[in-house]
């Protein structure tokens, strides 16, 4: 299969990185993250806002800012991104949330990284850079039984199987099999990943959230690791 080996493509044309950003009301944060996405002209960056049709102005700013906005009334953290990837018509998708806890900075650095490494897939580690206060105690024990969970049922050697920022080849999508619409969604795209591509882990920072916090910690952890022993057997 070709690669592009750097940042341009077959016929001199710039390669394209869809960036997308599922967003709930998400207007105190929304406007910091898009102006942190690098605009050198090193690639063509579109960023999509995938929107549970908020009722702020997060879809005001976001237009402003030239994002594309896509409203999905249907509920769901993995159906937000489901609908984004049928949207997404670049080579490399990079994904992160509205609240500003991941570095929009570094998009162009990763795409740089998954390019130069020939990489397929890379899932950012949020634990080894964290800024104080970023993440609550219990959810930290929560993330670390769902990594534990994931590494015992599915051999995925990772340190972080919550992370919502990851980069990988838009072509790879057709090759992996998602089926949850809710928060599992990310613990199954690396699974599905790691199962068929060139994957890794790399270490980015992470911050504390603008905005409500809208994670339930163990009922969201109880559904994910519920999920977890439904896919190792065939369930899902």
């Amino acid at each position: 299969m070709w690669r592009a080996n750097s940042t341009e493509k077959r016929k001199g044309e710039i390669m394209k990185v869809n960036v997308i950003i599922p967003t709930l009301n998400e207007e105190e944060s929304i406007g910091h993250v898009l102006d942190k996405i690098p605009r050198s002209g090193k690639y063509n960056i579109e960023v999509i806002i995938v929107d549970g049709n908020s009722t702020d102005r997060t879809r005001e700013i976001a237009k402003e800012k030239g994002a594309k906005i896509i409203i999905e009334k249907r509920k769901g953290y993995g159906r937000a991104y489901k609908t984004g990837f049928q949207h997404a018509d670049g080579d490399i998708i990079v994904t992160l949330d509205g609240d500003d806890t991941y570095p929009a900075e570094k998009i162009e650095e990763l795409v740089d990284f998954l390019i130069k490494h020939d990489l397929d897939f890379i899932s950012c580690e949020r634990f080894s850079l964290m800024e104080k206060g970023a993440m609550s105690l219990t959810h930290k024990v929560g993330n670390m039984i769902l990594t534990l969970a994931t590494r015992l049922l599915f051999g995925v050697k990772i340190k972080d199987s919550q992370s919502g920022m990851w980069v990988f080849r838009k072509s790879i999508l057709k090759d992996l099999k998602l089926t949850s619409d809710g928060m599992p969604f990310s613990e199954e795209i690396k699974i599905e990943a790691w199962k068929k591509f060139r994957c890794k882990e790399i270490p980015i920072v992470y911050r504390e959230r603008k905005g409500e916090v809208k994670l339930n910690t163990w009922r969201d952890g109880l559904k994910n690791l519920i999920f977890l022993i439904k896919k190792r057997f065939g369930k899902v």
